[in-house]
């Protein structure tokens, strides 16, 4: 996804962190839960650090989110370019409440009124005991406009794929109603 990614207007580059065993069927909802790269996560890291250092982009600086998965990956890529990430923790998941560390599929079967609506997505879905989605996007947008602000540009920036998929949806003409639309790898890139 790398060699499609060019630095829009913005200056700014959006990676999703490296996998982790919570990204592993059957998937389990993170969010806030600071979970590790597993060894696939680790090697991602490594082959997006080495494509970055090849690549004629130069990176002018670093950003994360303070959770692990995403600061790991971030560091990995820093060693790379010569780079110290910057932690901002406006960046992380969606707070996904009581469902985090929970399994998808229990989360279905126990809840499928809540399932469904998350599904739908949109603006007004809250996690029980967490954020809406549009607190999510607010934090995260509220980020990236002081990174692109603060510079230098360009700058790479490593969070979630829900945090990318919010800021996808900024552009959507459907908004947060979006959100599943927008499948976004594990170390894939995204220009904004």
């Amino acid at each position: 996804m790398l060699d499609d990614a060019r630095v829009g207007e913005s200056g700014l580059l959006l990676a999703r962190h490296g996998q982790t065993d919570d990204n592993l069927e059957p998937l389990r909802a993170q969010g806030f839960r600071d979970t590790p790269l597993n060894e696939v996560g680790r090697r991602q890291a490594r082959e997006l650090a080495d494509q970055l250092a090849r690549s004629e982009l130069v990176i002018a600086s670093l950003w994360s989110s303070d959770l692990s998965r995403a600061l790991e990956t971030a560091s990995t890529v820093g060693a790379a370019l010569g780079l110290e990430p910057r932690l901002e923790p406006r960046l992380r998941e969606g707070n996904r409440g009581s469902w985090e560390g929970r399994l998808f599929v229990d989360i279905a079967r126990e809840q499928p009124e809540l399932y469904a609506a998350w599904l739908r997505a949109g603006a007004d879905f809250r996690f029980p005991g967490g954020e809406s989605l549009q607190e999510h996007a607010d934090r995260v947008w509220a980020a990236l406009e002081e990174i692109r602000a603060r510079g230098p540009l360009p700058a790479l920036v490593v969070c979630h794929r829900g945090s990318i998929r919010t800021v996808l949806c900024r552009n959507d003409p459907r908004g947060l109603a979006a959100f599943h639309e927008y499948e976004v790898p594990n170390t894939g890139v995204v220009a904004l």
